[in-house]
């Protein structure tokens, strides 16, 4: 075979339809999976995003802030794209732009002209400076390069300037908003504290958490109390904002001042603990009142436990209205426990939503069979192997620590499950495996306004409950034969 000049080609082999098919055959079996689940220097589709993402959203969580890498354009896009496409909305950031050169002799020049310009031209009221990979892995040294830039004026003297170095090589996206967020707060709150100042706040950290419709509920269930809060940080305006024909570039936020307040705060809790534990030690040091730090409130256990916590820190009655709540919640999962009792289900996520997943599939006497942890540690997994153990639904569970969704794959194929819980990136197993995928956490990129909807507290229960079920009855209807298709189910 020749081309338009006359030169072979080398054809592309082709593969019998033999071929393919035993090739798809061995991919499911259990022989592949002890081969898949052998490899070492490989990751496949991991279950996980790098630290200068999570990064940024910690950044956009403040008034008038601009998220600024210290990297490549390329990486900057990645974070600004990745949220884009999941809240829908723009997620505005600068980047100085580090090439070969700055590579070779590093990136302070870079770094001075990008915020002396980036500053000038958006007027941020501060700006949150990040990493990527290349100045990390050639030694680039924040401290020095952002003194010097305050130094020659590039900076203006009263403008906070937080930074963290977020490498991408390791960690994740949590461990990359915990970098920030500390970074922040140690940055607003600096001589802050004021002997015998109590603001009479709760101090609420949501964690890394994409869902602005959890921060909107977190802001709700205190209005229900009468207890004032501050959020740190709060994107719920920031990535879910109305269209009202013009752009805005820094859209809500939690107020600067009130972050450099917190410190006097009357209390604070730190909610999704595996995601700030950096920010929480330091806010135990540093802080006035009582800190508390609680898992996502996703399940009526771990719900329960948050209301009557608020209520014990500042004395007051849980409200009748979330105890009304409640009872819808118990109610809609009583009227439904039937659509997923039994049910087995494989999830994946952060640490903290794998807590609150499991602990709502037990709830609802579901069985949470593989339960998979892309960046987890030993006490990740006896936490959730405690959950397991409390319950009956939980025997013969299995945790899979520091595994991606290739393996999650093989998992739900040769051991098959009902259901898969996680983001966007499990619909190719959920597909394989002819199977519904239940797309709650990040990134969410093929679904529209998932991130609306809570799924903490009590209405976060019947969110789950409705869309999970309703799903396996929506199954029932397009899959039974014509006999069977009746009006009630």
């Amino acid at each position: 075979m020749a081309n338009a000049l006359g030169l072979e080609v080398k054809k592309v082999t082709d593969y019998t339809a033999e071929e393919v098919e035993t090739t798809r055959n061995w991919i499911n079996s259990e022989e592949y999976k002890e081969k898949n689940f052998a490899r070492q220097a490989l990751v496949i589709n991991p279950a996980h995003a790098c630290q200068p993402l999570g990064a940024q959203l910690a950044a956009h969580g403040f008034e008038g802030t601009l998220p600024f890498v210290h990297g490549s354009q390329g990486c900057a896009s990645y974070y600004r794209s990745t949220l884009n496409r999941h809240f829908r909305e723009p997620a505005p950031a600068v980047s100085d732009a580090m090439t070969e050169d700055g590579a070779v002799f590093g990136g302070q020049n870079n770094l001075h002209e990008g915020l002396e310009n980036a500053i000038a031209l958006y007027k941020p009221k501060m700006v949150a400076v990040f990493t990527s990979c290349m100045p990390e892995v050639i030694g680039d040294d924040l401290t020095a390069f952002i003194k010097n830039a305050r130094q020659k004026g590039f900076v203006p003297k009263e403008l906070p300037v937080p930074y963290a170095n977020t490498p991408s090589f390791n960690g994740s996206h949590i461990h990359g908003y915990d970098a920030m967020l500390l970074s922040i707060l140690q940055s607003l709150t600096e001589d802050k504290k004021l002997e015998g100042r109590c603001t009479g706040k709760l101090n609420l950290i949501p964690g890394c958490d994409f869902n602005t419709g959890n921060y909107r509920e977190y802001k709700r269930i205190l209005e229900e109390f009468g207890i004032p809060c501050t959020m740190l940080a709060d994107i719920s305006d920031t990535f879910d904002s109305p269209c009202d024909g013009t752009y805005h570039t820094y859209l809500g936020g939690t107020k600067l001042e009130d972050a450099a307040d917190s410190i006097n705060g009357k209390a604070t809790i730190t909610l999704g603990p595996y995601a700030t534990p950096k920010t929480f030690a330091w806010i135990k040091d540093t802080y006035s009142g009582k800190q508390v730090s609680m898992p996502l409130p996703m399940g009526i256990e771990k719900t329960d436990a948050f209301i009557m916590k608020i209520a014990e820190l500042f004395g007051k009655e849980v409200p009748a209205s979330l105890k009304n709540e409640r009872g819808r919640a118990v109610d809609a999962m009583t009227d439904s426990h039937q659509y997923m009792h039994g049910r087995k289900f494989a999830v994946y996520g952060d640490p903290d939503y794998l807590m609150g997943y499991v602990s709502f599939l037990l709830e609802m006497g579901a069985v949470p069979q593989h339960i998979l942890c892309s960046k987890g540690t030993k006490k990740i997994e006896k936490e959730l192997q405690g959950l397991l153990d409390g319950s009956p639904y939980g025997a013969g569970c299995k945790i899979y620590m520091n595994k991606d969704l290739w393996h999650l794959r093989s998992l739900v194929m040769t051991e098959p499950v009902d259901a898969i819980i996680g983001d966007t990136h499990g619909k190719f197993a959920a597909r394989d495996a002819g199977i519904p995928l239940f797309r709650f956490g990040f990134p969410i990129m093929d679904r529209v306004n998932k991130h609306r909807y809570p799924l903490v507290g009590y209405q976060g229960v019947i969110n789950m409950v409705t869309e999970i079920c309703n799903k396996f009855i929506d199954i029932k209807d397009e899959t039974c034969e014509d006999r069977y298709f009746e009006m009630m189910r």
